[in-house]
């Protein structure tokens, strides 16, 4: 790690035009895996220097939402904490966002920099899960989350299977999408849309998409929110399109052994054999960060007006 050794366990760490302290760098955030799993160890030293090489990637993704922030302080084994409000010791420099709730608001932290996400890895926050708007306009969606759930670990052949089919649809409805590992178990699969429509219009788009799916391919998906009804079916779950919901950031770690990152990758990369939901941990996540598997999602995202119309016709409706 590029850092300069300071007294009491801290170490000073520069992240672009501020230094920012890193309290214990050599606690353990990952153990070991023994055996047969062979899992890495990661200190919470790697996970900053995983963090401020990243940050060029990931802040484009990040800058200007409301986050949710998943908290490790003595490691995964340890309890987790998630956070909405930004506390009061929180640097001042750091952005924070109030948004309304039904009684009162929450001061969200924003990531906006490199700093910023440095000071997050020092407190242990691991996973940052955001919002699918942005903090100045909130009932605004600039994003649409499909999520990929399989019925069990072992099911990610279903994933590649259904991705491919959500894929081939959203390409007749002249949407790019951009499709990500979870660093968990499925794939998301990531649309950008143009804000122009509240939260409960994009999610009833999102569900009629999922379900001309499932009426496609009736033994093999479903749209049952209860587990008892799914069976061995592979859920697709819109239910992250809604206000006050989250999604895992792209490049961000998974509090699992080993330190899984949720990663973008191509719609090439779907037949990869070695693709897995864990493909990617912080060792070598950055290396694909620079291939850009999202280059084609740059610039402003869609109407879904047009789309609808699409999906109505094949629909015969």
């Amino acid at each position: 790690m590029s850092a300069q050794a300071g007294g009491g366990g801290v170490r000073t760490v520069r992240a672009g035009r501020r230094t920012v302290e890193v309290h214990r760098p050599d606690k353990v955030l990952f153990p070991a895996g023994e055996g047969a799993q062979g899992y890495q160890r990661y200190t919470k030293a790697d996970v900053v220097d995983y963090y401020r090489s990243v940050a060029a990637f990931m802040l484009p993704h990040l800058k200007g939402r409301p986050l949710m922030l998943e908290r490790h302080p003595d490691g995964i084994e340890g309890p987790r904490f998630m956070q909405k409000n930004t506390p009061e010791h929180y640097p001042e420099w750091i952005r924070r966002a109030e948004v309304a709730k039904e009684d009162g608001t929450v001061r969200h932290t924003v990531c906006d920099d490199t700093a910023t996400l440095v000071h997050l890895a020092d407190q242990a926050c691991l996973t940052l899960h955001r919002w699918l708007s942005r903090a100045d306009r909130v009932d605004r969606p600039d994003l649409l989350v499909f999520d990929l759930d399989p019925a069990d670990d072992a099911s990610f052949a279903a994933v590649r299977e259904a991705a491919r089919w959500l894929g081939e649809l959203l390409d007749e409805l002249r949407l790019p999408s951009g499709l990500m590992t979870t660093g968990s178990r499925g794939l998301h699969v990531v649309v950008p849309v143009d804000g122009g429509e509240g939260f409960d219009e994009v999610r009833a788009f999102a569900r009629d998409v999922a379900e001309r799916l499932v009426a496609e391919h009736p033994d093999r998906l479903t749209t049952a929110a209860r587990k008892k009804d799914r069976g061995e079916r592979l859920y697709l779950d819109i239910q992250r399109n809604a206000y006050a919901q989250t999604a895992v950031a792209p490049y961000t770690v998974r509090a699992l052994p080993g330190a899984p990152v949720a990663t973008p990758i191509s719609w090439e990369q779907l037949d990869d054999p070695e693709l897995g939901p864990r493909r990617w941990t912080v060792a070598d996540a950055v290396e694909q960060a620079r291939s850009r598997p999202w280059a084609a999602l740059t610039g402003r995202g869609r109407s879904l007006k047009p789309a609808r119309r699409r999906l109505r016709a094949l629909d015969g409706s």
